[in-house]
């Protein structure tokens, strides 16, 4: 039984032995391929016996039957056992360990582990403890509260408010390991048209992120509704006065408006040639 919101609505289920990242990732990256349809995503992470998985799959069916349309079954779960409660489900199931282990046995000419929740493991103690100084460095070195440590930086991300220096930074941290500083652009510095004295020591590792003005006030006005802060004016100079301050200092920047984080931070690794150190 179908009917029209099958075109314009579906359910879709990421189902995961471990936390659901490696799913909720690859699947959203599939899904953004197609236009018009409003994807309802659940996560269902810790599946590690069959009882929670028939647990699952009572959901998968009942989804279908309300809805009238299969859920969409987006999978990562390692021991078979789960694995064919799931795919008995009345879902679409899409395995993407069953995709890819298989092929790659076989090139291989080995069997793989099938040992759970290996894509987000704590590889070793020196990772760990790497991931969180940077972290800890980030947030330290946040929004030019402190300049003193800029001699330990990587890239230091430099732009107005609210152009997404603060999450960038943090996630190169978690994800990269890397040492990320970052500075906003002040009215003062933006009037004065020379880069601050804190910054010109280390130009070669600064990095400038800009953002549409338009997007900029929507932010701003969410923040601090009706004040100068998010006027129409305020934001089109300082974006304005960012952008020729970069080109004029030769520092390279990328715009924010239509990118991701994960975007933005990959972008940054390797415009800046940063090493990366987590896989």
């Amino acid at each position: 039984m179908t009917d029209t919101r099958e075109n314009t609505r579906r359910t879709v289920f990421f189902v995961s032995d471990r936390t659901g990242i490696t799913a909720e990732t690859l699947g959203h990256s599939l899904l953004t391929q197609f236009d018009g349809i409003d994807f309802r995503p659940v996560t269902v992470p810790f599946i590690g016996s069959k009882d929670k998985a028939e647990t699952v799959a009572q959901r998968i069916n009942e989804t279908a039957a309300a809805e009238g349309v299969r859920p969409l079954v987006f999978s990562t779960l390692i021991t078979d056992e789960c694995r064919e409660v799931i795919q008995a489900a009345d879902g679409m199931y899409l395995d993407f360990f069953d995709a890819f282990i298989g092929p790659l046995e076989k090139e291989l000419d080995k069997s793989s582990s099938h040992a759970a929740g290996r894509a987000h493991g704590v590889f070793d103690a020196e990772t760990y403890t790497r991931r969180i100084d940077a972290m800890n460095y980030a947030l330290a070195n946040d929004d030019g509260v402190s300049t003193r440590h800029y001699d330990r930086a990587e890239v230091i991300l430099v732009g107005v408010s609210r152009s997404g220096k603060t999450p960038t930074c943090l996630y190169l941290a978690l994800h990269y390991g890397v040492y990320a500083a970052n500075y906003p652009l002040t009215e003062d510095d933006l009037e004065d048209g020379m880069l601050p004295k804190s910054l010109k020591t280390h130009k070669d590792k600064l990095f400038g992120l800009t953002i549409d003005p338009k997007r900029l006030q929507d932010i701003r006005q969410e923040r601090r509704p009706d004040s100068h802060y998010a006027s129409v004016r305020q934001v089109n100079y300082e974006v304005r006065e960012a952008e020729i301050l970069f080109r004029r200092y030769g520092i390279p920047f990328l715009n924010t408006t239509t990118s991701s984080v994960e975007e933005i931070a990959t972008t940054v690794i390797h415009s800046a040639g940063l090493q990366r150190r987590f896989y």
